[in-house]
């Protein structure tokens, strides 16, 4: 009797417990479902590469491709890449989708080297940059935006680095003057990697590094200067990275030990030879364009009448001579 009592009371126990369990189990489903549905973010994804590197002048793809808490969307949606910072950069690039298409129509294609290859409708921004530039040298954010809920938008938050390489290029080398009649030269040159530069020439050997400094705002645009050019000739800056090399030259010419007085004297009689010249040369177009005048024959003139009757015997040879009549 006392062991049939233990065993209901046994199973009074169980049996709740057990119901107990599978109700919480149901419960806590019942409650992730509904936070999805109340919160689609936490199901967006972007997938992007850390870095894609390529030479100026080629092209670049930057792949992008995201996940969405819809099982299937078919309305419209827009697709945006920034450049810079996420949320608050520049576009580069912007296409739409009509709903029920696949076509998405460039809205925005920065100087016209962006274009979408991805299908929006199958997840896929990725993005081709045409004739690449050491300016496009930066972080890139791909973004899709779902017609409706303010929900259905997603932006990739560290983007993918466009890694732009090139060979070292000079744009600028000068002279300068300086302090106290001094002259200084100036040499900058771009790259990437960043390129060293050298200096070489009169007094510096075949081969002088300078301190190079860093343009302002631009990593890949290197300076270096000469403070003091003390010898006349000829002055190379030499610029090298792992891709290549580049050079370019500047000459310095001064006048030594001539007075101002010599040197009035010198551009004056420059000014005189040339004043000179000029003239010759008019002189021998003025002659050229002068017409040449043939002599002029002679004309004979006719001879004086000596009488009337000598001029109408003469228009007459065959009238019967006049009558003369003696005294």
């Amino acid at each position: 009797m006392e062991t049939s009592i233990w065993l209901l009371a046994y199973f009074a126990c169980v049996l709740p417990t057990g119901s107990f369990v599978r109700t919480k189990i149901d419960t806590t489903e019942n409650l992730l479902d509904t936070e999805a549905h109340n919160s689609p973010a936490q199901r967006w994804s972007m997938q992007v590469p850390a870095e894609v590197s390529a030479a100026a002048g080629d092209a670049a793809v930057l792949p992008c491709t995201f996940t969405h808490p819809h099982r299937h969307y078919d309305g419209p949606l827009t697709a945006i890449w920034r450049a810079g910072e996420p949320y608050a950069g520049p576009q580069v690039f912007r296409c739409a989708v009509a709903r029920g298409s696949e076509l998405c129509q460039t809205a925005l294609s920065l100087h016209g080297r962006f274009r979408l290859l991805g299908n929006p409708r199958r997840n896929d921004l990725s993005l081709r940059v045409e004739r690449l530039a050491l300016t496009d040298d930066r972080r890139y954010f791909c973004r899709v935006e779902f017609a409706g809920d303010v929900h259905d938008r997603y932006e990739s938050r560290h983007g993918v680095r466009l890694h732009v390489t090139a060979a070292p290029r000079i744009v600028n080398i000068s002279v300068l003057p300086g302090q106290a009649h001094a002259f200084r030269a100036l040499c900058t040159a771009e790259g990437e990697p960043p390129p060293a530069l050298a200096w070489s020439g009169p007094a510096l050997g075949d081969g002088s590094t300078a301190a190079p400094s860093l343009g302002q705002g631009h990593s890949h645009l290197v300076t270096a200067e000469l403070p003091a050019l003390t010898h006349d000739g000829r002055y190379t800056c030499t610029a090298t990275n792992s891709l290549g090399r580049s050079e370019a030259s500047v000459y310095l010419f001064r006048f030594h030990g001539a007075s101002g007085v010599c040197m009035v004297t010198l551009l004056l009689g420059a000014l005189g030879l040339k004043a000179l010249l000029l003239l010759g040369v008019l002189a021998a177009g003025a002659a050229r364009r002068r017409p040449e005048h043939p002599d002029t024959p002679d004309i004979p003139r006719p001879q004086a009448q000596e009488s009337n009757y000598e001029n109408l015997n003469q228009m007459n040879p065959r009238s019967p001579p006049a009558a003369v009549c003696s005294p």
